[in-house]
């Protein structure tokens, strides 16, 4: 039987020599990857009280709104700097490869909702912090954490975890 990580191509020196991209396009086009993963992310919160799901641009997209469909609540994007047309609070922060800013609505979370953050791939943490920042900074309350990929030698989920978060990954891969 296939697990997640089975469903995943390794592109390798993508987008820069030396990294091992972990390409989730793959996982996505199979309908028993696809459903399989959506099945697992959502595995740790039956009976957890959500009011969001917020997905962080841009496969974070993808998983939140099937993760959000499936709990029959609401969906937030985070999206990079200049894509959401209302009025927004901004977070700049650090990734892999440079900068770069991600902005929510202003009015996307109601204080004391309580919200599941999502995305494909935690690496050095970078951007869920950034989300993370944005949606305490409008009062939502994160329940937890949730991706497909941990690259843990990139100290991602130690990070996001000495922010008080739970952090859960569907699988691991080792390397860049």
């Amino acid at each position: 039987m296939k697990q997640i990580q089975d469903y995943i191509r390794t592109i390798v020196d993508f987008p820069h020599e030396g990294i091992m991209f972990r390409d989730v396009t793959t996982l996505f086009a199979d309908p028993r990857g696809f459903r399989m993963a959506i099945d697992q992310m959502l595995h740790p919160y039956a009976g957890i009280n959500i009011d969001k799901v917020v997905g962080l641009e841009a496969r974070g997209f993808i998983l939140g709104g099937a993760i959000a469909h499936q709990l029959s609540v609401g969906f937030v994007p985070i999206r990079k700097k200049g894509k959401l047309p209302g009025r927004t609070i901004s977070q700049d922060y650090t990734l892999e490869y440079g900068e770069a800013i991600v902005e929510i609505h202003d009015d996307a979370i109601q204080p004391g909702e309580k919200i599941l953050v999502v995305d494909d791939l935690l690496a050095t943490g970078g951007t869920a912090e950034a989300g993370i920042k944005l949606i305490e900074r409008l009062g939502g309350e994160i329940v937890s954490t949730a991706f497909i990929i941990d690259l843990p030698e990139l100290g991602g989920r130690a990070k996001l975890e000495a922010m008080g978060m739970e952090v859960n990954a569907l699988c691991a891969f080792d390397g860049l």
